[in-house]
């Protein structure tokens, strides 16, 4: 009974700890208090309301509760699946050195002479140990760490998703980890994230993912109906520069197969809460029975951008062009400015610009050379002047006081990704200063001082703020960016508010696992243990026979190796 007691007592020591860290992660949203904010911007109380989602505390007739903000967006960050370009086998062949040392050994290699054919070999031999194992070592590292990975990503938009119960879904761009991917490659990974990472999850359909046009149909209802139901499921995918490259890089061949996989690049989609007050329904706009009124339905307008290709110089000038007028199109069919009840979220990769110090990427360009073309080969930040185009062209800030809506703009936030750090941001003009619209420029400050400033009240300071949602992999602690948006019925404007909930680095879920899996073991190999002595087998003995045999065979190996040792340093042997 020595072996099963072995281990059933490790058993025993091993389960309390894997089921603590299987409940700690398998509900880490729960443990941390991650919900979607709600119009009291009170995070105890949210969390409070988001308990409501769930057994034992959930709404009759499973409805949701009504402090829930109808819109809730889950945004994922740079996600960033690696391959087979990371693989080192992959690269320089399956040990390569030793297929080489076979090809000299049997003269199947040509040389100059035999002098030069043992010392090509005796290279070979070294590179045998110092880079083909460590290289197919470092191959299965990354192998078992891209398959883990995917699941490790998959359970933080599993898990969040669980427990927040989100009605919009989007991943900010860096779907995949390289842009210099051949097809084949760019099809596996991009199975991996829709079979793997995100199983269950669709791509926006290209008949839905619209052209911004005049009239237009709502592309949902922001509801408990089940049209609203498909978009939980659908994930509006941003392009970002390791998908497709920067202006520089990207071509009309990666622009296809990214959209082919992924979805489109650039479209808008629009959803409308319903107004079921009848004496409210009575103030909104209508060219017959209200055209007096300033009051639209209320509506949230999502634009998903590509800004790989906004700065200069571009590989591609169609694509260019294409994005160009994209932009035209959203301003061209922008509410104007004085209405109220709209609402524009921005969705794009490449953050805005921001001076140094603001958030951890600073400003930075790098160009290829003109005998490559000259164009945009990285660049951290878009400039100010593509930055103008969101502010002062979608949202219509201006510093000019005369403009229409005296320069207040479009309500709206921006999100993105690319800075992996994360960053929270309130970009505002102020018209106050100087006599004309020339003396006022742009000015840049995170979201937390503008707040203790209390810059987003004061009169004559429009702003928009802009949100980096830091990196769901893990050496960024698997983020995942939660956002909200409530109407404020007695102000006829949208509210908005973000939070962050993070599970972690990826070494507490390898731990978890890898102490789940132990415990599976110690329990499978008891069962056999109990039911081989059932059935009259002594495993004890065999236990003995079997370390008695690996002990005497050490030894024999060990002696042997003394003796090896000492007759090739001349050591006598004792009388």
């Amino acid at each position: 009974m020595a072996v099963a007691t072995f281990l059933r007592r490790g058993f025993c020591l091993v389960l309390p700890l894997a089921l603590a860290c299987s409940i700690w992660l398998y509900l880490y949203p729960v443990f941390k208090g991650c919900a979607f904010p709600i119009a009291s911007r009170d995070a105890i109380e949210a969390f409070q309301e988001t308990k409501k989602l769930h057994w034992p505390y959930a709404e009759p007739d499973n409805e949701l509760p009504t402090a829930l903000a109808p819109f809730r967006l889950l945004a994922l960050g740079d996600p960033q699946l690696e391959g087979d370009t990371s693989i080192p086998i992959k690269t320089f062949g399956f040990l390569p050195h030793l297929k080489k040392i076979a090809k000299n050994v049997a003269f199947r290699s040509k040389h100059s002479s035999l002098r030069e054919r043992i010392r090509m070999t005796l290279h070979d031999t070294v590179d045998f140990y110092f880079e083909d194992i460590p290289n197919v070592l470092e191959s299965i590292r990354k192998v078992i760490d891209h398959f883990c990975n995917d699941f490790y990503l998959a359970h933080i938009y599993r898990t969040v998703h669980w427990w927040t119960r989100p009605t919009h879904v989007t991943v900010l761009g860096d779907l995949v980890g390289s842009q210099w991917i051949d097809n084949a490659e760019f099809e596996r990974r991009g199975r991996r994230f829709w079979n793997r990472t995100f199983s269950g999850a669709e791509r926006v359909p290209d008949e839905v993912a619209l052209f911004p046009q005049r009239e237009y149909d709502v592309s949902g209802v922001l509801s408990n109906s089940v049209e609203s139901g498909v978009w939980t499921r659908r994930i509006l995918n941003v392009v970002g520069n390791h998908d497709v490259g920067y202006a520089g890089d990207l071509t009309e061949e990666r622009m296809e197969r990214f959209e082919r996989v992924f979805g489109k690049a650039n479209y808008e989609l629009r959803f409308e809460l319903p107004v079921t007050d009848p004496e409210l329904n009575k103030t909104i706009v209508d060219d017959e029975t209200n055209p007096e009124s300033l009051r639209l339905r209320p509506e949230i307008r999502i634009v998903l951008l590509n800004d790989m290709n906004l700065d200069t110089p571009a590989k591609s000038s169609v694509l260019q062009d294409a994005t160009y007028s994209y932009v035209n199109a959203i301003i061209g069919n922008s509410h104007a400015v004085e209405f109220q009840g709209g609402f524009t979220i921005i969705l794009t990769h490449i953050p805005t610009y921001k001076p140094k110090g603001i958030c951890v990427d600073a400003p930075y360009f790098d160009f290829y050379p003109s005998s490559e073309g000259g164009g945009v080969r990285e660049q951290y930040l878009l400039s100010p002047d593509a930055s103008k185009g969101f502010f002062e062209g979608i949202l219509g800030v201006s510093g000019n006081t005369n403009a229409d809506g005296k320069g207040l703009g479009r309500p709206g936030v921006i999100l993105n990704g690319h800075d992996h750090a994360g960053c929270d941001t309130y970009h505002f003009i102020n018209q106050t200063n100087g006599t004309t619209q020339a003396d006022r420029s742009w000015e840049h400050i995170t979201w937390e001082d503008a707040q203790a400033q209390e810059i987003p009240a004061m009169p004559g300071h429009p702003g928009r703020r802009e949100i980096t949602v830091r990196s769901m992999m893990g050496g960024f602690g698997g983020n995942a960016g939660l956002l909200s948006l409530w109407f404020d019925w007695e102000a006829w404007e949208w509210r908005f508010e973000y939070a962050d909930c993070a599970l972690g680095t990826q070494h507490f879920w390898w731990f978890t696992h890898i102490v789940d899996v132990i415990v599976i073991a110690l329990a499978v190999a008891f069962l056999g243990v109990r039911g081989l002595e059932a059935n009259g087998v002594n495993v004890d003995k065999r236990a003995c026979a079997l370390v008695a045999f690996l002990r005497k065979r050490n030894n024999e190996l060990w002696t042997r190796g003394t003796k090896t040792t000492a007759q090739a340093s001349g050591t006598p042997k004792a009388a």
